[in-house]
This record gives C-alpha cells, structure tokens and sequence, in this order.
C-alpha cells in the first residue's frame, strides 16, 4: 500500500519513504533503504548465515558483490579474536635480526 492507499509499493517509493521516516523518528541520523539492506546483510553474515544465501536474498548475480558486504564482519571477527584469544595478549616476541 503506498501513502495514498492505492496499489503496491515500488522501490522509488521506498526511497523516498523511508528517509522521511528515519527522520520523524528523531534519533538525529539519516537512513536509506540501501542502508537496511547493508545492515541486514552485514548482521546475517556476522550470525553465520552462509554468503550464497545472502547474495540470493539481495539478488546478486556474483558472489564478488556480496563479499564487500564482508568487510565489516572481518573487522568484528578481529575484535572478537583480540578479545577472546590467549594468543592475542601475549607480547610479541623480540625479533632477534633487529637492531637496537
């Protein structure tokens, strides 16, 4: 239903909507319908759903498309390993080539 109660929403529709939308709310941010899909994208991929999935949902013919979606989730995945790893508190080992 579009705002006038007639026929189906098209996506110009939607780009114009929410925008107007995001701003009523009054959180202060700006908001687009390419926005949702890049976090709906990014929250899938960070709760492990798998890539091809993702890519079917937003209809991208290559996988390349869908994996820049992927940047954002290797930057949780590092905090997560920093956070989370033995390894990762440990000093790094003295390099015995340097020079002092």
């Amino acid at each position: 239903m579009t705002d006038t109660g007639f026929g189906a929403l098209t996506g110009k529709d939607l780009s114009a909507l929410v925008p107007r939308y995001v701003a009523r709310s009054g959180f202060g941010k700006v908001g687009s319908c390419q926005l949702f899909r890049l976090t709906c994208a990014t929250l899938m991929l960070e709760h492990g759903a798998d890539i091809r999935h993702v890519q079917e949902q937003l209809g991208h013919a290559g996988l390349q498309t869908t994996q820049s979606y992927m940047h954002v989730s290797i930057r949780k995945l590092k905090k997560v390993h920093a956070a989370t790893h033995p390894g990762a508190t440990l000093s790094p080992r003295p390099d015995p080539e340097a020079k002092p």
